[in-house]
């Protein structure tokens, strides 16, 4: 049985020091993320960095993506099908504040 899609994060500025931008609900519920959307908002290149783990994580071996670069207002789109289980959280930071804006989609199901 599919879960119930829906805007599980954002839009949001991302932090430029790890911070969740997506916290997991309840112990009862697994979340599939099926799009990740950022958008630079400014005139110069900004990179990100997302990880999985734990509440402002930022340990390595935990990167979803590392350093990844956003030209100028443009966008950068991930489209997948990954889950989250109940102690997962989707942490991240740029390398400039209030630069990035982040957008994620997904399914949540009960377990």
């Amino acid at each position: 049985m599919a879960g119930t899609p829906k805007r599980i994060a954002g839009p949001a500025f991302i932090a430029a020091a790890a911070a969740d931008i997506y916290t997991p609900p309840a112990a009862t519920i697994f979340t599939v993320l099926k799009h990740i959307h950022i958008a630079n908002v400014t005139a110069g290149a900004v990179t990100f960095t997302l990880y999985i783990g734990a509440t402002g994580g930022s340990a390595a071996g935990t990167e979803l993506f590392k350093l990844v670069s956003v030209a100028a207002n443009s966008v950068y789109d991930h489209y997948c099908n990954r889950r989250m289980n109940s102690t997962d959280f989707l942490s991240g930071l740029a390398s400039a504040v209030s630069s990035l804006t982040i957008t994620v989609d997904g399914e949540q199901n009960v377990v």
